[in-house]
């Protein structure tokens, strides 16, 4: 073997060991390179391994009328225009939530149907929305819709 073949061989094995890395990455990741949910992602029938304990994140806006607090309980619902999800957290709400915001929530999704909150995070002033929710309503229709979903 010249030193040409021997230096092409060097470089095949290179790419080869970057490529199989990025593979191993990417299947070890599989899981968690979505953001979130959308309501939608969550009820449908390919979401049924969600149900059960793992830990995920939903997105969708705060469907107006909906919020029901009970000390430190606070129920309501988030929709993304086309399904609505009942969600459940315990504790300190974001000073930021309110009805007609966009969240995103972190817990888990019962198979009653109720997604079962550790975490909410809420938008930081009145313009901002995060890309994935804005992006994902847009599909759906006009975010302005969705907050007004629900009132009579």
């Amino acid at each position: 073997m010249n030193r040409r073949q021997q230096r092409i061989t060097a470089i095949s094995l290179v790419l080869l060991g970057v490529a199989c890395a990025a593979g191993l990455t990417l299947f070890a990741l599989r899981d968690n390179v979505t953001f979130f949910l959308t309501p939608t992602d969550l009820v449908s029938a390919s979401s049924r391994p969600f149900a059960g304990g793992k830990t995920i994140r939903l997105g969708g806006l705060v469907v107006y009328g909906t919020v029901e607090k009970n000390g430190l309980l606070t129920k309501f619902v988030v929709t993304d225009m086309n399904e609505d999800v009942p969600v459940e957290h315990e504790g300190i709400m974001p000073d930021l939530f309110r009805e007609g915001q966009g969240i995103v929530a972190t817990g888990t999704y019962d198979p009653d149907g109720v997604f079962r909150a550790s975490q909410i995070l809420a938008k930081h002033d009145e313009e901002y929305m995060p890309p994935e929710v804005a992006k994902t309503l847009e599909k759906y229709g006009h975010p302005g819709d969705a907050a007004q979903k629900g009132t009579p």
